[in-house]
């Protein structure tokens, strides 16, 4: 889940993530006998950049980019990640292929109906990488307050089209998206029993424990208290 966006993943599909989102995630369909697995592939933006010139030019339906998209995976793709996973008991052929399918993941993804995002962050002045640096300022500073006109001006963007494009990459407003990091930041640090509700308000941003109560019952169903130390009771 992005904010209210609930997307859905399941066997077969790989799902891109262009820029750093808040979410909350959970496994709905696993058992011992069908354990759930999947493959984190942490994607290189030096290696989708050398790609440029090969996709720069080619004739792809583009639907709507966002900063998360899932789609089925094609037979190309599962194939390379299946070459890839074949080499780790392998050293010697590792070494060697191991860049070259990285190399050819990338390629996949990029040309994959639901890479629209990850082709729009080869341009430098692209909305996509424009937004991508006021995000990156935001998970640094999340504690602090916002102000548009200094997200804008990181953009390069005016308030107004700053304000529409974030929302359009990552289904969210500015202020929803820190409101996301502070909670999911507390909901951490609460479970790990680092501090008090009161303490643990303060110290991811919030100026009133009684709103961050409110909100945090809210966005996760339990009020505050109710998952303090939560991971070493059941960890």
């Amino acid at each position: 889940m992005i904010g209210q966006q609930s997307v859905r993943f399941s066997a077969g599909q790989s799902l891109i993530v262009c820029h750093e989102l808040p979410v909350i995630s959970r496994v709905t369909d696993a058992s011992r006998e069908r354990p759930y697995v999947a493959l984190v592939f942490a994607l290189d933006m030096g290696i989708v950049r050398s790609l440029y010139d090969e996709v720069s030019e080619a004739d792809l339906a583009e639907e709507k980019a966002r900063a998360l998209n899932v789609r089925d995976s094609d037979a190309a793709l599962i194939d390379a990640l299946r070459r890839l996973f074949e080499l780790e008991d392998r050293p010697v052929e590792a070494r060697v292929m191991v860049p070259l399918l990285h190399r050819e993941i990338h390629f996949r993804l990029l040309m994959a109906p639901h890479g629209g995002m990850l082709r729009q962050l080869l341009w430098r002045d692209s909305h996509a990488s424009r937004i991508g640096k006021a995000i990156v300022h935001i998970r640094e500073n999340y504690t602090a307050p916002l102000a548009m006109v200094d997200l804008a001006r990181i953009s390069g963007m005016s308030q107004s089209s700053f304000h529409k494009h974030f929302k359009s990459v990552t289904e969210t407003t500015p202020l929803q998206y820190q409101k996301e990091l502070r909670l999911l930041e507390a909901r951490r640090q609460l479970q790990e029993g680092t501090g008090s509700v009161s303490s643990t308000a303060f110290a991811v941003g919030y100026e009133s424990a009684t709103q961050f109560s409110r909100e945090y019952s809210r966005k996760f169903g339990v009020p505050p208290r109710e998952d303090f130390g939560r991971v070493a009771q059941f960890g």
